[in-house]
């Protein structure tokens, strides 16, 4: 293989997660913001990653906390307003960081005044901006398709006698992409972002945007069962990933490289061949990264990452980059879900394999389980569907910057509960720490900046023990080996080497210890 060494920005470097609501507040209502965010930009920058992205901070009336976007060239009043955005941009980019917004094409707010003028009468202008049909022959809604928060797809408007669709709440319809004037809109949105000086768009639940011609609707799941979420009842396969949709994938990256080294992160759940087609061609390409879930989608074994790992490296077009996530906002946290001491090798594994890593804030501090009391859950989706174990407020709980009251997240009790152990799972307890999962992310960027093996090296399975996970990582000369141990008992050591870190702390001496990730020169 022909190594290049024109790698972008987006290749060779890490993604950070904020959840503005959830990082730090500096007017003492409880709630997250902009100017907290910049206060505390100190630390992302001593992490060692190359861009934040910023969940939504456009207007809203947050029924879905800020994914109901009621006017998208602003800013939320609750987070601030442009000028301190302007401040956090500049403040962002003055530490060598990228900015990456949460652009929500899907849907917008029922308070948008796009869909408030839509839903004035059949014949309003904007009325096609937004997806209304006649009930079905008989009455009820146009098909069967059910909302991704359970329900019906589909709000019916007594004044105009249809119904119009919402993938997600009620008060998110759906906008119609086929709509030229909508999508010139839309595009003219992220246009106002670009001018504006942000470095992408990280764009929710793309693969959502067009839906099939005539509505029919969607198969049941012959595999789903009481216990799961409602939206598996039927197979989406009209309701999403259109063929349509890739060309305005298109249009959106030929609007990004108008302006340069930007770059779109693509929300994009789908098995690997479908997931691999939007990447788009070399002469029509798409997004530059459709996000990859499967290290949080997968069983945690070293049988089952390996085979993933190959299918997906396999998937890929020659012109696609990989990339990986093991938490988001919502997904349930690492930590939680395979335990601290797996959360460490999760770590390494993620910031070891080729591709661009994203990683999610307080994951770099080990937060684990957060159990939200009945009466403190504001998840729209865990409200909907109860005792499922679906709910995201678990993976929104507030930053613990010190053992302050409130953490240092506020001076007030927060929108959400801390981890329980706040008091000494924090920033400020863990960055005097050496053994800390704080000190071990650290670490893991600065080899990822300081060895072009691990940011953008070829990358090779190898033969281990069962249980173990090993890989090769190559650039030039440089070659780099790095074994997991996934279980909890000790493992032969694959191969030998000067070890450049283990998630133990201590180098392993004659063979790999329980739950012990180890990179070896």
């Amino acid at each position: 293989m022909t190594e290049r060494n024109d790698h972008p920005w987006w290749e060779r470097g890490t993604v950070y997660q904020i959840y503005p609501r959830s990082f730090q507040d500096s007017d003492g209502d409880g709630v997250g913001d902009l100017a907290g965010i910049e206060r505390r930009l100190d630390h992302v920058a001593a992490l060692g990653v190359d861009a934040i992205w910023l969940s939504p901070v456009f207007p809203s009336p947050m029924a879905d906390f800020g994914y109901d976007v009621a006017d998208y060239c602003g800013i939320e009043p609750l987070f601030g307003d442009l000028a301190a955005f302007d401040r956090l941009l500049a403040a962002i980019h003055a530490r060598g960081l990228k900015l990456l917004l949460d652009f929500v094409p899907n849907h917008s707010s029922d308070q948008h005044p796009w869909f408030v003028e839509s839903r004035s009468g059949r014949d309003s202008p904007k009325r096609d901006w937004y997806i209304w049909r006649d009930p079905a022959p008989g009455g009820g809604p146009p098909n069967n398709w059910i909302s991704d928060f359970g329900g019906s797809a589909w709000e019916y408007d007594a004044p105009s006698g249809q119904y119009y669709l919402h993938a997600f709440l009620k008060q998110q319809p759906d906008l119609n992409w086929r709509n030229p004037e909508l999508k010139a809109a839309m595009l003219d949105a992220m246009r106002f972002w670009f001018d504006r000086g942000v470095d992408g768009f990280r764009i929710d639940v793309l693969w959502h945007i067009v839906k099939a011609e005539g509505f029919p609707d969607n198969p049941v799941n012959p595999y789903w069962r009481p216990g799961i979420t409602e939206r598996d009842r039927l197979i989406q396969q009209h309701s999403t990933d259109q063929p349509e949709a890739h060309a305005i994938a298109a249009e959106m990256r030929a609007l990004a490289d108008s302006y340069g080294d930007r770059v779109l992160i693509g929300e994009i759940f789908l098995p690997n061949d479908r997931h691999a087609r939007w990447y788009g061609t070399p002469d029509k390409p798409q997004v530059h990264l459709p996000f990859n879930f499967q290290l949080i989608e997968n069983a945690w074994n070293a049988e089952t990452l390996r085979d993933m790992i190959a299918a997906y490296e396999a998937s890929l077009p020659p012109h696609g980059w990989p990339n990986w996530v093991i938490g988001s906002h919502d997904a349930p946290r690492i930590a939680a879900r395979i335990g601290e001491a797996q959360a460490r090798v999760a770590a390494m594994l993620l910031l070891t394999l080729r591709g661009t890593p994203t990683l999610f804030q307080g994951d770099e501090l080990g937060i684990g389980q957060v159990d939200i009391p009945a009466d403190r859950v504001r998840d729209p989706q865990e409200l909907r569907q109860p005792g499922i174990g679906i709910g995201r407020d678990r993976s929104r709980t507030p930053m613990p910057w010190d053992a302050s009251p409130f953490a240092g997240f506020s001076t007030v009790a927060p929108w959400l509960p801390l981890n329980p152990d706040w008091p000494t799972r924090n920033v400020a307890a863990q960055e005097q720490d050496a053994g800390s999962m704080l000190t071990l992310y650290r670490r893991l960027l600065a080899l990822r900046r300081a060895h072009p093996a691990l940011a953008v090296g070829d990358f090779r399975l190898l033969e281990a023990a069962d249980g173990v996970l090993a890989y090769e990582r190559r650039h030039g000369v440089e070659v780099l080996r790095v074994a997991l141990n996934l279980t909890q008992e000790p493992r032969p050591l694959p191969f030998g080497g000067a070890v450049l870190l283990s998630t133990l702390n201590e180098p392993p001496a004659d063979q790999l210890r329980g739950d012990e990730g180890v990179i070896f020169r």
